[in-house]
């Protein structure tokens, strides 16, 4: 499965010589061990209503193989993040809420839909899994009749009136969780808050947010839950700094932020990570949603490729090493599963997930993208340190990590033609080679 990953020993094991085994000629992925920089957190999925009604369609063993390959460290990607939608979002199978209309005091409050679906798929996860998954939570619209729209899609703005029956919602969605054992690591303020969508959506002005976060949601979760941690934005890298520095620049407001959440729409802008860190180096960065969009009308179709493409995973690939050379701790993908279509989804939006369910043939797709994450997520330990690396060749992207342990692992992607390269760490080094189009990871262990 995973061909191209190739294990060396630490370079220090190596012969003495003053450019090691490299040709200094050659170009080169140089890593200095001694400057070390964020944590990680580890790799995950959503576990979206579509996903889990996916699953639930499949026969047990493949409903089984399929979270195995996501979870189970031995046998899958090793995910231990993960990501739920209160109530509805586009991947659902329509619109929905916890609570009756009208009901300001959310004494109807009642996440039952979910035991259909989404709470069996994240316990099965949880049986894989080899710690506890940290899971994210994420609204995509307040309920109808609390927006100036009065529904649930097409953007529109929470009304200020239902701020704190807003925020208290959040906090029930938590205990609710809760009283199933499932614990809700943290909550993030508004799903991609610069976007009217077609599906559920809510919009927030920078400021906006900083208000609901300052006067409502972080005092109510700081009362009732003080564990969850408050996550930012929650959309594109294009205008991250502005959007993230308007709350954090705020004490009142930032007192209650773990950190800023990123997508991958729109914008490859990955320095703009490393600006909003180190305007404020101590909150924190994480990946909260990516995916490939099986549609020519989206906004940034000209990334787009069609179902399987290669293109596909080499998005992956350099989107990742991108995020986590500029301070991202951690990455979580959409969809864990859809059908063949790349649904289901209530406004037929479409997407590739890195496993998909054929209901024809009644088995498992494993798209390249599937393989492409497995490269950093089946390596790259949580808690390992990221190192300091650079890259002289075009086309070559790589970022370099210290697990616990002590060894090193270097994931490299290559997006054009055969590469020859020296690989460096701290001097000492050897010639390399990396085919067309290819991936490979490089876990130099420590002896």
């Amino acid at each position: 499965m995973y061909e191209s990953i190739i294990n060396t020993k630490y370079w220090m094991q190596l012969p003495e010589r003053q450019t090691g085994h490299y040709d200094p000629k050659r170009d080169v992925i140089v890593i200095n061990s001694k400057h070390e920089y964020q944590d990680f957190m580890g790799f995950g999925g959503a576990f979206t209503e579509s996903a889990a009604f996916t699953l639930s369609e499949a026969p047990t063993e493949v409903r089984d193989e399929a979270i195995r390959a996501y979870f189970s460290k031995d046998q899958g990607l090793g995910y231990v993040l993960g990501r739920v939608h209160i109530h509805s979002c586009d991947f659902s199978l329509e619109n929905y809420t916890y609570v009756e209309e009208g009901d300001k005091e959310l004494a109807s409050f009642d996440i039952s839909r979910e035991d259909k679906w989404v709470v069996p798929m994240i316990k099965d996860a949880m049986r894989y899994s080899n710690e506890p998954i940290k899971i994210l939570a994420s609204p995509w619209s307040p309920p109808a009749f609390m927006k100036d729209t009065k529904e649930m899609n097409y953007g529109g703005k929470l009304l200020p009136e239902y701020y704190e029956s807003w925020a208290n919602y959040y906090a029930k969605f938590v205990h609710a969780m809760k009283q199933r054992e499932i614990d809700i690591w943290g909550v993030s303020v508004q799903n991609e808050p610069l976007a009217t969508q077609t599906w559920d959506s809510c919009i927030y002005t920078a400021e906006e947010e900083r208000d609901f976060v300052k006067n409502h949601l972080g005092p109510v979760l700081e009362r009732s839950c003080p564990e969850t941690k408050i996550i930012i934005w929650d959309h594109n890298r294009d205008v991250i700094v502005e959007r993230g520095a308007v709350v954090l620049s705020d004490p009142e407001a930032a007192k209650y932020v773990w950190g800023t959440g990123n997508h991958w729409y729109v914008s490859e802008a990955y320095e703009n990570l490393s600006a909003l860190h180190n305007l404020f180096p101590e909150k924190h960065i994480l990946f909260t949603e990516g995916c490939v969009e099986l549609t020519t009308t989206s906004e940034n179709a000209e990334f787009n490729g069609y179902l399987g493409s290669w293109s596909n995973c080499e998005r992956y690939g350099r989107n990742i090493i991108g995020d986590f050379n500029n301070w991202s701790r951690g990455w979580i993908d959409w969809n864990l599963v859809l059908n063949e279509t790349g649904g289901p989804n209530h406004v037929y939006n479409y997407c590739e997930a890195p496993i998909m369910y054929d209901r024809n043939k009644k088995e498992l797709i494993y798209n390249n993208s599937y393989y492409y994450i497995g490269h950093f997520s089946k390596y790259i330990e949580v808690g390992a340190k990221r190192l300091e690396i650079s890259v002289t060749k075009e086309d070559v992207h790589a970022v370099a990590f210290r697990n616990p342990n002590g060894d090193i692992v270097v994931v490299a992607q290559n997006e054009g033609w055969i590469a020859e390269l020296g690989l460096v760490v701290d001097g000492e080094g050897l010639n390399i080679n990396l085919p067309d189009h290819s991936i490979t990871t490089f876990v130099l262990k420590e002896q």
